[in-house]
């Protein structure tokens, strides 16, 4: 049996668990699977502290997953790799083997370590190639949940990534009594080159949830279906990969496998939450069950009780949940554009199930999405909304509207007063407008920290200059917004507690209390129709030279997207201070996600010499050209 979509949402897993093993097909659905993420309900086990020795080999072979058999990139011969599990404090030698035909590569995301072993072929080092080993040797200097995948082509798409857990010296902050791994992935049966060829032939090739005349018609939305076409962008570009050509996964695993955690009711479980997604957004939430929140990139953050959170590629979040009941929940990542969904269970016993929610409504993009001024309305407020028709490279000119950051200058700059905000829903003109083929609900998602409604646009802090940086970007947002406060795509219409960027706080304060002494702005820009992506108009390919940070120096970096499609951005080799109001305890971070039109400020202490990549964790946007250098010097 082949599957490349996830199961409907009607579906519950026990009754196509019995039709499967009728059948005598249950076995595809399970990849070859690491005991960690077995059928068995592998836990997290913290060895003896002490130096740490481990050996991945990279191969390709054929395997079954997702109910079918493909050619895979293994890790030690399973899809995902084995769970690498390292002791703050000690030594880790990570020794990776090729077995491949063509070079390879091995990122341990979100690791301080010296630059030559973060493993980035001609960045940090040249790859590995046939037949040859590296060993990344490094002093461990932190704690928690974090991932590792290949960085070499595509390698990442066809199952080279796998968890790492980094035990803490000192102890964990928060107790608890179980331990798991839940990694998300996104699996496609087709040559991850072929899906990137369709995309540059059809950027909407896997979208299926166009809206069509009918339903136009039907809502009376004509004037903004022709805005829309204006600008050649589509209301439902949520996702360029969807559960079209996707089979999404827990632990490797199709829902239909069940990956099952086990736990006795009132037992603290903790649940170590990665996307190791290529590229697709997982809006998470166990139906009956709240999360704290405990953890997020690895870095402790005080305990946030939360119903539902959206995780970017490549982010991590750790949750801690306690069942009392005698049940089974379901674990439920239903991807964002929710053509489909990872699923799992928590139980008390082996063979339990619980029912899978249906997959709700599909989100639209809205006129906030846009960077819409709202100046007007329908077709006159998107055209001056968007700068798209003046594609010309005029001079670097991001003017600000209430915005203190003015200028580039090396001097200390006064920061955003969030506090002063207060993070409310800022009124918005545009509200009877908000480009959608349904009405808002009565009561929006709460915040988890507040409680307080958290579904208008957030405030007004920039507009766009008259760069609009040539013709690899398709449009401008003229409004940039503290989007900190708000829910992650798809969450802005339910009615429990969301997790946003401003409940995030972190467990201690900032160790380096310095303002900043040198603001840098850079632009996420991109052309869906072309599917080009990059920083400043500019792909990797055409740009001069890194990006420098002066070593040991206090940096305000601002980051606006101007395309309409959220990007999940990495730095290698440090962690960001994300500017979310929260003063000396904002949280930090290796992995953000900047939604649409979104003015984000990060901070970083420039304190890892070398050169270490910056980059749209979303695959094929980075091999697109949406990629820079960072240099330490």
């Amino acid at each position: 049996m082949s599957t490349t979509s996830a199961l409907p949402g009607r579906f519950t897993r026990r009754r196509l668990l019995g039709g499967l093993a009728a059948g005598g097909l249950l076995a595809g659905f399970d990849a070859l699977l690491p005991g960690w993420a077995g059928p068995l309900a592998g836990v997290v086990r913290s060895r003896t502290p002490g130096p740490v020795e481990f050996d991945l080999t990279v191969a390709r072979q054929r395997i079954d997953i997702a109910g079918g058999s493909a050619f895979a990139h293994t890790l030690n011969g399973t899809v995902p790799g084995p769970l690498i599990e390292l002791h703050e404090g000690h030594e880790a030698r990570l020794r990776v083997h090729n077995a491949l035909d063509e070079d390879t590569s091995m990122h341990w995301h979100g690791i301080l370590l010296p630059f030559e072993m973060d493993g980035v072929p001609g960045v940090t080092f040249p790859g590995i190639r046939p037949g040859d080993t590296f060993e990344a040797r490094f002093p461990v200097r932190q704690a928690g949940t974090y991932w590792y995948h290949s960085h070499s082509g595509l390698q990442e798409q066809s199952g080279a990534y796998g968890p790492l857990v980094i035990h803490p010296a000192g102890g964990y902050a928060q107790p608890f009594d179980r331990d798991y791994v839940v990694l998300l992935s996104d699996w496609t049966f087709e040559d991850p080159w072929t899906v990137l060829a369709k995309l540059k032939k059809a950027s909407h090739y896997y979208n299926f949830q166009e809206q069509t005349l009918p339903q136009v018609a039907a809502q009376g939305q004509w004037r903004q279906w022709l805005a829309w076409q204006q600008m050649r962008m589509s209301p439902t570009d949520i996702a360029d990969v969807t559960g079209h050509t996707y089979t999404y996964l827990m632990n490797g695993q199709h829902p239909a496998g069940n990956w099952t955690g086990l736990f006795r009711p009132g037992e603290r479980v903790r649940l170590r939450f990665i996307n190791a997604s290529a590229m697709t957004y997982f809006n998470l939430r166990i139906p009956g069950l709240p999360m704290t929140v405990v953890q997020a990139d690895g870095q402790d953050v005080q305990p946030v009780e939360t119903d539902e959170l959206q995780i970017a590629v490549a982010e991590t979040y750790d949750v801690i949940v306690t069942p009392l009941e005698d049940r089974a929940y379901t674990v439920f990542a239903e991807s964002m554009d929710r053509s489909g969904y990872a699923a799992g269970t928590l139980a008390p016993r082996l063979g339990m199930a619980a029912a899978v929610p249906a997959l709700r409504q599909r989100p639209l993009r809205t006129m906030a999405d846009m960077g819409m001024d709202h100046a007007g309305h329908g077709a006159g407020a998107a055209t001056a909304g968007m700068d798209h028709a003046a594609m010309g490279h005029g001079a670097r000119d991001h003017s600000r509207a209430a915005d203190p950051h003015a200028g580039h200058a090396m001097g200390a700059v006064a920061p955003v007063d969030h506090a002063a905000m207060g993070h409310a829903p800022a009124a918005d003109p545009h509200a009877g407008h908000p480009g959608m083929d349904r009405m808002p609900p009565a009561s929006g998602p709460r915040s988890a920290r507040t409680g307080i409604e958290r579904a208008a646009p957030g405030p007004v802090l920039a507009r766009h200059g008259g760069d609009s940086h040539g013709v690899g970007n398709q449009a401008v947002a003229m409004v940039q917004r503290d989007r900190t406060a708000e829910p992650g795509t798809g969450l802005g219409e339910v009615d429990h507690r969301v997790l946003v960027y401003a409940d995030l706080l972190a467990r201690t304060p900032a160790r380096d209390t310095r303002p900043p002494m040198r603001e840098l702005e850079l632009h996420l820009t991109g052309h869906m129709a072309r599917y080009m992506w990059s920083f400043d108009g500019q792909k990797f390919s055409e740009v001069h030279g890194p990006i420098v940070f002066h070593y040991g120096e206090r940096l305000r970096l601002v980051l606006v997207n101007d395309t309409m499609m959220e990007h999940p951005i990495h730095l290698h080799g440090m962690f960001f201070e994300l500017d979310n109001g929260a003063g000396a305890f904002r949280p930090r971070k290796h992995t953000v996600s900047v939604k649409p039109a979104e003015r984000l400020t990060l901070l970083v202490t420039a304190d890892e010499p070398g050169r270490w990549a910056f980059h749209c964790h979303l695959l094929y946007h980075m091999h697109m050209g949406m990629f820079r250098v960072v240099e330490v010097a």
